[in-house]
């Protein structure tokens, strides 16, 4: 039973900084991809970042949209995913959800999401 809790949702003003949180319960992080998408109105999801802490060792994936800006990582110890979210501009603006995908699998599980708002 894989289920997926956010917070840390909110407003910000434009070159500020949040943090997202997940609580994931029924997961192993070495057994799972995750990862944080977004989706604006009128716009499709979009991936923000991944990580993957098994195999040959982790990995982290971003968009150039976010690369240098958000950094998503786990604390194993709490089972919490965070993407930690810096230099934010309006048009990161979304509803951002938190996404686990078990290795080996192509089932996915979401949250249920958590709005961010940036101002100008």
């Amino acid at each position: 039973q894989v289920q997926l809790v956010e917070s840390g949702g909110g407003l910000v003003q434009s070159g500020g900084s949040l943090r997202l949180s997940c609580a994931a319960s029924g997961i192993i992080f070495s057994m799972y991809v995750m990862g944080w998408y977004r989706q604006a109105p009128g716009k499709q999801r979009e991936l923000v970042a991944t990580i993957a802490s098994g195999g040959s060792g982790g990995s982290t994936n971003y968009p150039d949209s976010v690369k240098g800006r958000f950094t998503i990582s786990t604390d194993n110890a709490k089972n919490t995913v965070y993407l930690q979210m810096n230099s934010l501009k309006p048009e990161d603006t979304s509803v951002y959800y938190c996404y686990a995908r078990r290795l080996g699998t192509s089932t996915q599980n979401w949250g249920q999401g958590t709005q961010v708002t940036v101002s100008s």
